[in-house]
């Protein structure tokens, strides 16, 4: 095996900061970013940079800019739509799977940590903040993953959480959506779950993911969602 020019813990970390800064907008869709701005900004080398790059682009996060180096992903309502029907089929897996393993274990253990997700997704509606809409969105839908028992959903799901976080975090910044309608649906999820449905709990959570999937992409095609992003 060849050494490697970087180590590779850097270079984990250097990715995780630029995919960081790209979901949360800090890096917004169509900006130009270059090896030695990205380099000065975190203190490292370009090497580093460069390896983080060729990941970013393999999962869709940059794209090459001709003559002018990479630039950061544009959001696409056709690519969310497809990450979306991949993510409906996962949460109704995952939430069939919970329901059948409430059935086997009791509710009892589930209990506490789905009141503790749904009562902090309702704060974060009340408090406004875009980043904690978006935190205890992904912690509800991760707790199902964890409540299934299959650990291979969570790390399928992954990459795709991180495309939707992109798209949300870019409408919420935006006021183009509210998330209270969201928790409705979430506590109806967890309410079929805990009650050991696990055809009711699949077919609430595809409908979910289906219906933010046409909502998102309605938004993102919208003349005032692109407006407002052109002004950013």
């Amino acid at each position: 095996m060849k050494k490697l020019s970087a180590p590779a813990q850097l270079i984990e970390r250097v990715y995780e900061a630029i995919l960081e800064a790209i979901c949360d907008g800090t890096l917004q869709p169509n900006e130009r970013i270059t090896q030695e701005g990205l380099a000065e900004q975190l203190g490292v080398s370009r090497q580093p940079i460069l390896q983080a790059f060729q990941i970013l682009k393999r999962e869709g996060f940059i794209e090459e800019n001709g003559r002018k180096g990479v630039a950061v992903t544009p959001l696409d309502a056709k690519r969310l739509v497809e990450v979306y029907q991949v993510r409906a089929a996962l949460d109704a897996l995952a939430a069939r799977c919970a329901a059948l393993r409430i059935r086997q274990l009791g509710a009892g253990p589930f209990k506490d940590i789905a009141s503790q997700v749904i009562q902090q997704g309702r704060r974060a509606v009340e408090s406004n903040d875009t980043r904690n809409l978006v935190v205890t969105d992904m912690a509800f839908h991760s707790a199902i993953y964890e409540m299934s028992g299959n650990p291979v959903i969570a790390q399928t799901a992954a990459l795709h959480w991180h495309h939707i976080r992109r798209v949300m975090s870019a409408i919420l910044r935006h006021d183009v959506r509210t998330f209270a309608g969201v928790w409705d649906e979430h506590q109806a999820i967890i309410e079929a779950i805990l009650d050991g449905l696990p055809d009711q709990a699949a077919s609430l959570a595809q409908q979910h993911a289906e219906s933010a999937a046409e909502h998102l992409a309605n938004v993102l095609q919208s003349g005032e969602f692109n407006a407002t992003l052109k002004q950013a």
